[in-house]
């Protein structure tokens, strides 16, 4: 297993870590993401731990809440061996002041989600979306706080633009409250807008990248390709509902490059798009899913071999995209304004 710094923090989290999305499948849309019980749960786990993966990522909204207890469960005798790492802000329940980063939403839902995980504190507690009626003060003020009494260990955003993102650094560094060390967010072959402005704005800042949907919401598994439709799998149970929009097009080339690569290397089409994601700046850590044990281990084996440049700029070609504005204006003054990687 290799080992990262998370951000400019302290704490040194595997490349991989496991994403719980799919334990429970309390309610309709999680059902499409899976429905993971206790017992397999504890499996998936003690194989995460056995290849050195011991990082767990989940959220309060998952389910309802079922996937923190069932992870809870799954690390109970385990949890010294273990980060954990969950996230709140969305909507939990009818309550009206239970959503968002208020003082007095993020004080019980932390507490919560304590209790549901059975354990004492949070190694990286994540905002899982932008508050823009929470002054940014008050958000950071709660979570220094949590993070003082030992219940958080560190402190992250997921889902944030730019602008949001160095306003609560700045904001940090004003008042000499935590600091987001990490970013939580969308980042794949099939969707690079990542690349535009929070790249950067990690590198200069030092926030590190934990990918979520690191396969394209399902896309890039080697189950769609041309003439191919997905008969299997979370895409055919719905479960990419929300995801973002992607041309048949636009997809197949990537699938087509990936295809290219993986015979090459003797691997699948998942494994080469994440092994992809290992080559970018910034990133720390990928959340992988899976919906059987089976999965797991497909999504485990990619790193014991390394993509060549090669191959690097065949998959970059296939996945480019024209940056929005003002970035396709500023791509031409790369003299003064270079990018960490090629457009």
């Amino acid at each position: 297993m290799e080992y990262r710094q998370l951000g400019r923090s302290g704490l040194t989290v595997p490349v991989l870590s496991f994403g719980t999305g799919t334990f429970g499948g309390t309610n309709e849309f999680f059902q499409r993401w899976g429905q993971t019980d206790v017992a397999e749960a504890t499996r998936m786990v003690d194989l995460c731990l056995d290849s050195g993966v011991n990082f767990f990522d989940t959220a309060d909204i998952y389910s309802g809440g079922a996937s923190e207890e069932i992870l809870g469960q799954a690390l109970k005798g385990k949890r010294e061996r273990a980060l954990i790492s969950t996230k709140a802000t969305f909507r939990f329940n009818d309550d009206l002041n239970q959503v968002g980063s208020s003082r007095h939403h993020l004080v019980r839902a932390c507490e919560a989600s304590l209790k549901r995980l059975g354990t004492e504190h949070i190694d990286v507690y994540f905002m899982h979306g932008f508050d823009a009626l929470t002054p940014v003060e008050e958000t950071l003020r709660a979570l220094d706080d949590l993070t003082r009494s030992g219940k958080i260990g560190y402190i992250g955003a997921s889902n944030f633009s730019g602008w949001h993102l160095m306003k609560a650094l700045a904001t940090s560094e004003r008042y000499g409250l935590a600091r987001y060390v990490a970013y939580q967010g969308y980042y794949s072959l099939i969707g690079r807008h990542y690349e535009w402005e929070l790249m950067p704005l990690g590198i200069d800042q030092g926030v590190g990248l934990m990918v979520w949907s690191p396969l394209g919401w399902g896309r890039l598994t080697g189950k769609i390709r041309r003439g191919q439709p997905n008969q299997s799998g979370r895409i055919a149970a719905g479960g990419a509902e929300g995801g973002p929009p992607v041309s048949d097009e636009y997809l197949f080339g990537v699938v087509d490059a990936l295809d290219v690569v993986a015979a090459e290397t003797g691997r699948t089409v998942a494994q080469v798009a994440l092994n992809w994601l290992l080559t970018r700046p910034t990133v720390c850590n990928i959340v992988v899913g899976a919906r059987t044990e089976e999965q797991l281990k497909q999504n485990l084996a990619v790193l014991d071999w390394t993509l060549t440049p090669e191959q690097v700029a065949r998959l970059d070609a296939a996945s480019q995209e024209t940056p929005i504005y003002p970035y396709w204006h500023q791509k031409g003054f790369d003299e003064r304004n270079p990018k960490p990687t090629t457009w």
